[in-house]
């Protein structure tokens, strides 16, 4: 598989000032032709602007707020890449929306909201930007998932069922363009930390948690190798890969555990956020604010 245009290339970040996507831009920031950056949080865009362009005063950087649960805006955000002549080589979706409760608690908007942002939406831009890079020949799709995928979860039913999604058509939407220049990779990060906020999490071995800028630069390098999925720092790798050797009843087993953890910490007093309002720790990967 060929390695994704990045150099010199165009780049598309959804979910480009949380987390993943904003370090991926810093990242990036010193490599490609142009940044395009889109989040719902308009007032975090220029700021990201102006410190991309401190580090690289040739880079073109294009901002737009879009709100990916809201088809009207991504409708607009597809209108304004026509209208601006933005040839997108490198699509990054990185807009996971995530929660933390029970199903039959949690509020419909949230769900609905969830599967906007993790599965219609990766589905429907990559849908519209993988034509134009068939037909280059060249390209690149970078899904910026969970390791949710594959664990029983009480509490994220959901949104793990929505990473579930996005493993199964990253892997077959990576055979369909193999041999076709574009390379397809998905990221599974677990538990993660901002280098730039108070560490109070606490709840998650310093083993299995990595900084989100080690993340980044993880998950950029399995992308330029081809890989068909990355999972950043080594003990979160490693639980990954056991995970497959396990039986589904022992997985069952696991899940059950994790029930009652949720069941026991309902019946503490609120507490504020580990990471950030839209960034429960536990939901074993980032939950963006895309």
């Amino acid at each position: 598989m060929h390695p994704p245009p990045i150099d010199q290339g165009t780049v598309l970040i959804i979910g480009a000032t949380g987390g993943i996507g904003r370090e991926l831009s810093r990242l990036l920031s010193r490599r490609v032709r142009t940044l395009v950056l889109v989040d719902r949080h308009a007032e975090r865009l220029e700021p990201l602007r102006e410190e991309l362009l401190a580090r690289n005063p040739t880079l073109g950087v294009l901002i737009h707020r879009c709100d990916v649960g809201a088809p009207r805006e991504v409708d607009a955000l597809l209108a304004y890449l026509d209208a601006h002549f933005v040839r997108v080589d490198v699509l990054v979706n990185n807009a996971a929306v995530g929660d933390r409760s029970l199903y039959a608690e949690e509020r419909w908007g949230r769900v609905e909201e969830m599967l906007r942002a993790n599965v219609w939406l990766p589905a429907l831009l990559t849908h519209r930007l993988l034509g134009p890079m068939l037909e280059r020949g060249r390209g690149g799709v970078l899904n910026v998932g969970s390791g949710a995928a594959h664990l029983i979860l009480p509490g994220s039913a959901a949104f793990a069922a929505t990473q579930r999604f996005l493993d199964g058509f990253t892997e077959a939407l990576r055979l369909e363009v193999k041999d076709r220049g574009i390379t397809v990779t998905r990221v599974a990060p677990g538990p993660l930390w901002d280098e730039g906020a108070e560490d109070v999490t606490g709840e998650v071995a310093p083993f299995f948690r990595i900084s989100l800028a080690r993340c980044a630069r993880e998950a950029l390098a399995g992308f330029e190798r081809g890989e068909p999925v990355v999972y950043p720092g080594f003990g979160h790798r490693w639980v990954m890969r056991l995970l497959p050797l396990l039986p589904r009843g022992l997985k069952r087993s696991l899940g059950r555990l994790a029930l009652r953890g949720l069941r026991r910490e309902a019946l503490l007093p609120p507490q504020a956020p580990t990471v950030g309002p839209e960034q429960p720790v536990l939901l074993a990967g980032e939950p963006s604010s895309a």
